[in-house]
């Protein structure tokens, strides 16, 4: 056990190809800084980004100029507040949830000027710790495409973290959602977040045919794609539509080469979004969207959607990443920390 200057964490001192290679160090704990947060995690999210920050060479475009070894892996979280700047408008004690990287630890310090949110009373840490890094990227997308009451949205991955937040967002918006997904499970628990229909890709391999059928072979308005499918959803894009690009979490051997002359017959419009790069150069945007999103979460049009697989501890952090990409989770896959797992008995959607 570290003592109380110490505290652990999952570091990665040089880049590694394999999760058998991620393992848990004991650190200095951050020290108590006036202008700073600390706050004692009691969760962690589990993102596809982390497997792109850890390999060999590092993958992930942030590899390059803002996460270099050594780091703390680890996106967002949620935990308890040790101590605040006397300014805030947090007190020690609060329950909050946010994004920073560096969360797989058990001891983060934070700065003042980092976006924390207040953890809503209905929601566990295990379901908070899953939201700073997929629902304001998913609203946030789903802005840029002005989205309206009434549109189709077509949601890709609509059982992954992005996806399960895009098509809760786009239902409250008002609009119709179709998901696509790659198992009758992850279909049924898009479903149920309210992609009605959900088509099962592997079932249904020329799934945009389902889609414009399902459309009056109008195509959809909006697509959000997270995973790389822009050039099949050219074929079931309506005339002035718009493809969301938030990820290519589902390519393996080179990006997507695209026709342009398919993009101008259309008139699609292709926007890419990170929400991270956004925030970081638009820093005001933080606020429009969590103002945006606020009414929704307090009516329960947003639900948590936490994997319920025991992961308990961060030990358990090179399975929760293995699994994530062996494709066999939905929603999110949340470390829990200090002693208490997740409770299958609150699972949402």
């Amino acid at each position: 056990m570290p003592s109380e200057h110490k505290t652990r964490a999952v570091v990665i001192t040089e880049f590694v190809n394999d999760f058998d290679e991620i393992k848990v160090s004991v650190v200095d704990r951050p020290p108590f800084r006036p202008d700073e947060y600390l706050i004692q995690v009691k969760a962690a999210g589990v993102n596809f980004v982390d497997t792109l920050y850890m390999q060999a060479k590092g993958k992930h475009q942030n590899n390059r100029s803002l996460v270099r070894p050594p780091f703390v892996l680890g996106l967002e979280f949620s935990g308890v507040i040790l101590s605040a700047p006397a300014h805030s408008h947090f007190r020690p004690g609060e329950r909050v949830f946010g994004g920073c990287t560096g969360s797989y630890s058990e001891v983060i310090s934070l700065p003042a000027s980092m976006p924390l949110h207040r953890i809503p009373a209905k929601w566990t840490f295990a379901e908070a710790a899953g939201i700073a890094a997929t629902l304001p990227v998913s609203y946030g997308a789903l802005l840029q495409a002005g989205l309206k009451p009434g549109q189709t949205v077509l949601v890709h991955a609509a059982a992954g973290g992005l996806g399960l937040m895009a098509v809760q967002v786009a239902t409250a918006i008002g609009c119709r959602v179709i998901g696509t997904a790659g198992s009758p499970e992850k279909c049924a628990i898009a479903a149920k977040a309210g992609a009605q229909p959900c088509v099962n890709y592997t079932q249904e391999a020329a799934w945009w045919e389902h889609v414009l059928k399902l459309t009056d072979h109008k195509g959809a308005d909006v697509v959000f794609d997270p995973v790389g499918l822009v050039d099949r959803s050219l074929k079931c894009i309506a005339h002035r539509g718009k493809i969301l690009i938030v990820g290519f979490a589902g390519i393996t051997d080179g990006m997507e080469q695209i026709a342009m002359n398919r993009l101008l017959l259309k008139q699609v419009s292709l926007i890419g979004y990170r929400y991270g790069e956004s925030l970081r150069r638009y820093p005001d945007e933080e606020k429009v969207i969590w103002n945006g999103l606020q009414p929704f979460i307090e009516r329960n049009a947003i639900q948590p959607a936490v994997y319920v697989t025991d992961y308990n501890g961060l030990e358990q952090v090179p399975r929760a990443l293995k699994d994530m990409t062996n494709r066999k989770v939905w929603g999110k896959a949340v470390v829990t920390l200090n002693g208490k797992a997740a409770d299958p008995s609150r699972a949402r959607i």
